[in-house]
């Protein structure tokens, strides 16, 4: 993965995920940003609107998207970044994205001092993109897991708002 890094993987070494058209699942949660996400995001857009602080950390915000919009949660809500494409603005325009939209649909948690990487719950609901190709997650665990992750103190990703 990183040199001198390693993780435990908490699920089926057999899994395979690829993002799928239209899916958008994982752009219906707030985004928690790590401060070097955070000043990435303030290079490429105004974080004004963008972001929400909850419990002293930052979040990309969830908004209300336009009635019968495609790609938002039940509530009607969806990241501040999703178009009505179903596309990711910070990834379409500048081919980046946070830390904790990689990781997606796995989540890192740190147990007895070890990072595990497992996969969440829901996604097994509601992740078009399981076991849907031959690209397994485990041979391509550097592509979920960013560098920036191995950085941090407690490099946990599933926080909720």
């Amino acid at each position: 993965m990183f040199p001198g890094r390693e993780a435990v993987v908490d699920f089926d070494p057999s899994l395979t995920f690829e993002c799928v058209d239209d899916c958008t699942w994982c752009c219906r949660h707030g985004v928690l940003l790590y401060e070097k996400d955070l000043l990435e995001l303030a290079a490429r857009e105004s974080l004004a609107d963008a972001i929400a602080a909850f419990r002293g950390r930052d979040f990309l915000r969830r908004e209300p998207k336009a009635d019968g919009h495609p790609h938002a949660a039940a509530d009607g809500q969806a990241c501040f970044f999703l178009g009505e494409d179903g596309l990711c603005a910070l990834q379409a325009e500048h081919d980046w994205k946070p830390a904790r939209c990689s990781v997606f649909p796995l989540e890192v948690h740190v147990e007895a001092g070890d990072i595990h990487v497992s996969v969440r719950a829901a996604a097994h609901e509601h992740c078009e993109g399981l076991d849907v190709s031959e690209r397994r997650v485990v041979d391509h665990l550097d592509a979920f897991l960013p560098e920036l992750l191995w950085e941090l103190d407690d490099p946990t990703t599933k926080v909720e708002l």
